[in-house]
């Protein structure tokens, strides 16, 4: 497995798990079993949510049959790797929010906190999460039967990490955690300030 170290380190100290929390493209067969999954969806569960509306809804997909249908809308050039995921899950917003007198503003920022908590739980149990944009949003509303008044933002694969030689070429190649800017390119004192990378 990957050495993650060897392609990060934190500037200030935090908890490993942010730094070992990447996205993979390698899945191996083992199955995921329902009470680990429902313990990312425990922990997506209680991510913070403004006027605790919870904006947050997931359809997940597990067996062959429900899976068949998730990648009749993803993008093929995720299909050739998330196709060996035991799990994909789709991340859905309810937008339309009475409490708000009409639509929720923080639907989206809410619902991308609990994915991000999701995340962060899947690696705690030593699982792999890798998210996606790259699929038909308007075919998985329809294969899925998502109403009117919600909104999906990504696809996320979820399972136990394999090897990258079951990756094509081109996949093995990216197969490394991803780097991050330092803090000070995205943080500014008292005024707003784009910082250079």
């Amino acid at each position: 497995m990957t050495d993650v170290n060897q392609f990060r380190k934190a500037s200030y100290a935090i908890d490993p798990i942010y730094i070992n929390r990447w996205s993979p493209r390698a899945f191996s067969a083992q199955k995921v079993s329902n009470d680990v999954l429902n313990s990312l969806f425990e922990a997506a569960r209680w991510a913070p949510s403004a006027a605790n509306v919870q904006p947050w809804r997931f359809v997940f997909a597990s067996s062959e049959e429900d899976k068949k249908t998730f990648l009749s809308f993803i993008n093929e050039g995720n299909v050739a790797w998330c196709k060996n995921a035991p799990v994909l899950i789709a991340v859905i917003s309810k937008v339309e929010e009475e409490r708000f007198g009409g639509n929720n503003p923080a639907h989206a920022f809410d619902t991308g906190t609990a994915w991000g908590f999701l995340a962060l739980e899947a690696a705690r149990k030593g699982l792999v999460t890798h998210a996606m944009g790259g699929f038909n949003k308007e075919k998985a509303k329809e294969a899925l039967s998502v109403p009117d008044g919600y909104q999906l933002h990504a696809i996320v694969a979820v399972g136990y990490q394999g090897e990258k030689s079951s990756l094509d070429a081109a996949y093995q190649e990216r197969e490394v955690p991803s780097p991050r800017n330092e803090v000070e390119t995205f943080v500014s004192e008292g005024i707003f300030k784009e910082n250079s990378k």
